[in-house]
């Protein structure tokens, strides 16, 4: 399964780099993505385990950028 989202107020490239670097680093994550400039972060991964995956990851998110809106783009 692959998944966009849109991070609303990110504001730190260096953080955009470790967040995707740590959703990369999941068990069951196939692919991630988190491009500054547009504030997207894509993720693709195994099915059976998605929910999990994206749970996992706006965790990630909060824990570097806390003020950040992860949303469903």
């Amino acid at each position: 399964m692959k998944r966009a989202f849109k991070l609303e107020g990110l504001n730190c490239v260096n953080c955009a780099e470790k967040i995707e670097r740590e959703i990369k680093a999941l068990e069951g994550v196939n692919f991630a993505s988190v491009n500054f400039m547009t504030t997207k972060m894509v993720i693709e991964g195994d099915d059976s385990r998605f929910d999990e995956i994206v749970k996992a990851a706006q965790g990630i998110v909060a824990r570097y950028e806390p003020d950040v809106v992860v949303k469903k783009a």
